[in-house]
């Protein structure tokens, strides 16, 4: 589990209201980068964190690994046909 970082230099924020939402002014030096915040309760704490950037498909894989693909034995097979060109 992730542990809770305290951090000495905490500052109160101003909550508003933004439409029927509540908001919280973020102070300059606690700035996240991105447009987009994740978002979660933690017992009594909220937990706002810069929503990760979509991995790409390599990226996905890459966590697997090389992978090895057996031989194949294919002197079985009819060959190819040249094509009619």
């Amino acid at each position: 589990m992730n542990q809770i970082k305290v951090d000495s230099k905490a500052r109160t924020a101003s909550l508003f209201r933004n439409g029927r939402n509540q908001a919280v002014r973020i102070p300059v030096e606690f700035e996240l980068p991105g447009t987009e915040v994740t978002i979660r309760k933690d017992g009594d704490a909220l937990v706002i964190e810069p929503k990760a950037a979509p991995k790409s498909f390599l990226d996905v894989i890459a966590k697997y690994g090389p992978v090895d693909f057996p031989d194949i034995d294919d002197s079985d097979l009819l060959p190819l046909d040249e094509p009619d060109l």
